[in-house]
């Protein structure tokens, strides 16, 4: 076992935004490219939920527009491709399901979800976008149980009884990319106990890119099995307790991301898991600790090509682009 203790001065920031190739971490010789990001949403997602057959959620299907909770569920539960755009307040109880091949999408900034979360649960090729979730009784999203494809994006999330963003029980194959998660304790699980590594080994595979984690307090995310996690491009901001965490011999890459008033920007033990594993590369620190990594090796490749963005402009690109109304 290697553990390692990289103080500000030592992180590495690179000058520009580096694609980098399949299977690699990056490296000096990667392609070099001028100017930040721009904040543009995508119109299909980058990462994980990119493999796998990708992920289009109800393309192709009905377009419908729903305003109260008897219309949205009935579309969110039916079978076959529905596009579902929320115009107004969903006021939901407890956690409901969506079903497989399902984009469901907020209308400019009015949709919204309160009281109840939702869960996708064993179902594939689902699409979760421009939503504000506030209030959850439970989770405001929950992944479980196999589910794979999975995109979220551009949502406003905080104030949920329990995690705002929990993924676990084997689901696999998911982006998490421009969210804003704010006012909460903690934000997003991989991974649920530690006794579950039959399930979990070999999936849980996320990519968390253009992320805004304001004033949370831990869980951005929090890593059990998986390998490896991708951590891309986030701004962290007056984080309570920790970033990124990665326990029970997990692999998490924490890549060019922005860390501002954190004291703790990486961990590689939590509660009573056993340790995790980190590999770090150009991430940027503003009044925040020292980043820990430990057996870096041990950290599977990225298996998809990406842009890494200069983690100095990482602040500036997500506050401008993350959460609702940016699509």
């Amino acid at each position: 076992m290697r553990r390692t203790v990289l103080g500000l001065a030592a992180a590495s920031v690179v000058a520009s935004g580096v694609t980098v190739a399949a299977g690699s971490y990056g490296s000096a010789e990667a392609q070099l490219n001028a100017g930040p990001v721009a904040a543009a949403a995508e119109n299909s997602p980058v990462g994980y939920a990119a493999q796998n057959g990708g992920t289009t959620g109800g393309a192709g299907g009905t377009t419908v527009t729903v305003s109260n909770a008897s219309q949205f569920l009935q579309y969110a539960k039916a079978s076959g491709r529905y596009v579902i755009q929320v115009n107004g307040t969903i006021s939901l109880s407890g956690m409901q399901d969506v079903a497989s091949d399902k984009t469901i999408v907020g209308v400019g900034t009015n949709g919204r979800i309160t009281g109840g979360g939702l869960d996708i649960d064993g179902v594939r090729n689902v699409i979760i976008r421009n939503l504000t979730f506030t209030g959850a009784g439970d989770d405001a999203i929950n992944l479980q149980d196999g589910s794979t494809n999975v995109w979220i994006d551009h949502n406003d999330l905080s104030g949920a009884n329990d995690g705002l963003l929990d993924i676990k029980r084997g689901s696999d194959f998911v982006t998490v990319s421009w969210n804003r998660f704010h006012d909460h304790d903690k934000t997003s699980l991989v991974g649920h106990s530690d006794d579950n590594a039959s399930q979990d080994r070999g999936h849980l595979r996320v990519t968390y890119v253009h992320n805004w984690f304001q004033g949370t307090n831990q869980r951005h995310p929090r890593v059990r099995f998986a390998n490896p996690v991708h951590v891309l491009n986030n701004y962290y901001s007056n984080i309570g307790s920790y970033g990124a965490a990665s326990t029970m011999g997990a692999g998490v890459f924490v890549e060019g991301n922005y860390f501002e008033n954190v004291r703790r920007p990486t961990s590689i033990q939590e509660g009573d898991s056993d340790e995790g594993n980190i590999r770090e590369a150009g991430n940027h620190f503003v009044n925040s600790g020292a980043i820990v990594t430990r057996n870096p090796g041990s950290v599977a490749a990225i298996p998809y090509s990406y842009t890494r963005e200069n983690a100095a402009n990482v602040k500036a690109t997500v506050t401008a682009g993350a959460g609702v109304g940016k699509i």
